[in-house]
């Protein structure tokens, strides 16, 4: 399929990219073509740490990603060339998860700066991607950490700069998860030395490497734990209304071999309550500067269960999520999607062929709030990729302050600017198990 002409005019504002539909029925969005089946090939992987769901393409024409709306039954690669196509794949979550995001759509901006670099091309690339999710803050941190980077060079050197930085963003991410698995991996040995058998984790949603750029933010912990050979049992909340749990997060620990079970979204509570889960670990979309949790709609009950039942809860948060801008979750705004992801649902059919089916009476309306706040005083800690802190002020402002730090430092050091391909590039197909 040749790839859709851009739909954009003169000013620089972009405009959606007309729908049409690809090979074997496939709907494409922009420039999305379909790249490779299940079968074809396994996801992309480092060899050191793991599968990965975005690679840069061979040719540097652009980026393919697994489109995750056809999970579990079906692995397929999709390219995106352009940044209607990267910003279609986010909004209507073919990549989500709030890492990924970050860095697809930093490399979305790259795409439209090759195009057009000047200064207002580069605010319309920016709205077209902003506006696509508007809960995830690491979307907005990724645009303008690659915009501060590009605005004072001159437009021929916008293009290459942002394909740089998203590369730096998509590496540091990769780093950041590894580390939020070691220091989780010492809480859930900590657990195993008391019970004397597996942990059992409870999690929530996708956070996963589905949703990064490797390891994943609250899956880091367990496949660090797997590789260190220590026994785990993970129950995998389904997750409503996108089954992201059971579609995604269950799909991803059995291809690693990690035991697990799929639960109802209700049945969470009852199992802490009768002593079968030992900690819960979720990932964020975003963190306040008092600690509020902004996560999947479902991970407040999950708190206040925890709390109720004396059940550690607590959160995998790369600081790229820290929003020290906003006072408290009450200011985080939550997405509504929409009602139809509620009153349907999509599964293969005892023929094989995946299908959709409507769940509720003709015409019933739903309400359909994507994430939900998990108050400070609900969670035990944050695991960082500097530690595991307090969910607290002080605490995430001295961890802001330090990172902040880190990074005037890191950029301050003169050497060659980290290649984009290092975190994405096209690699050997991961052998069957490796994650850890």
């Amino acid at each position: 399929m040749k790839p859709s002409q851009p739909d954009g005019d003169r000013t620089g504002a972009f405009r959606p990219a007309r729908k049409g539909a690809g090979e074997g029925g496939r709907e494409v969005q922009g420039d999305g073509r379909e790249r490779r089946e299940a079968g074809e090939g396994r996801e992309s992987s480092s060899g050191t740490d793991g599968p990965r769901p975005l690679r840069v393409l061979a040719d540097g024409t652009g980026i393919e990603i697994v489109d995750q709306r056809l999970l579990p039954h079906r692995l397929a690669w999709v390219a995106l060339c352009d940044v209607e196509a990267v910003a279609a794949a986010i909004g209507e979550m073919w990549l989500r998860g709030a890492p990924l995001i970050g860095a697809a759509a930093a490399f979305g901006l790259a795409l439209a700066l090759r195009r057009d670099a000047g200064d207002a091309g580069l605010a319309a690339a920016v709205d077209c991607l902003a506006a696509t999710r508007p809960t995830a803050v690491n979307l907005a941190w990724a645009l303008q950490r690659v915009r501060r980077q590009v605005q004072p060079l001159q437009p021929a050197r916008r293009a290459a700069a942002a394909w740089r930085e998203a590369g730096r963003i998509a590496a540091e991410d990769v780093a950041a998860n590894a580390a939020i698995g070691e220091h989780g991996l010492a809480l859930l040995r900590d657990i195993a030395a008391r019970r004397g058998g597996p942990v059992r984790v409870l999690t929530h949603c996708n956070a996963g490497w589905l949703a990064t750029l490797g390891w994943g933010t609250a899956t880091a912990p367990i496949y660090k734990a797997q590789a260190a050979g220590l026994p785990l049992m993970v129950w995998v909340d389904e997750t409503r209304p996108r089954n992201q749990g059971a579609s995604l997060t269950a799909w991803e620990l059995g291809r690693a071999g990690v035991a697990h079970r799929v639960i109802a979204d209700n049945a969470g509570g009852l199992l802490m309550r009768r002593g079968e889960v030992d900690l819960v670990i979720v990932g964020c979309d975003r963190v306040a500067a008092n600690g509020d949790v902004c996560n999947k709609i479902g991970t407040y009950l999950k708190a206040l269960a925890a709390h109720d039942n004396g059940v550690p809860f607590y959160v995998a948060m790369p600081l790229s999520t820290l929003d020290l801008a906003l006072a408290d979750g009450d200011a985080i705004p939550i997405e509504e999607r929409s009602a139809r992801e509620l009153t349907h649902i999509a599964g293969r059919s005892a023929g094989g062929e995946v299908v959709e089916v409507c769940l509720v009476p003709e015409g019933t309306p739903a309400a359909n709030p994507a994430f939900d706040v998990t108050p400070a005083r609900l969670v035990s800690g944050l695991i960082t990729e500097r530690g595991v802190v307090p969910a607290d002020g002080a605490a995430l402002r001295e961890l802001g302050r330090r990172a902040a730090a880190a990074r005037s430092d890191e950029a301050a050091r003169p050497g060659e600017a980290a290649r984009p391909d290092e975190a994405v590039r096209p690699g050997q197909a991961a052998r069957p198990g490796e994650v850890a």
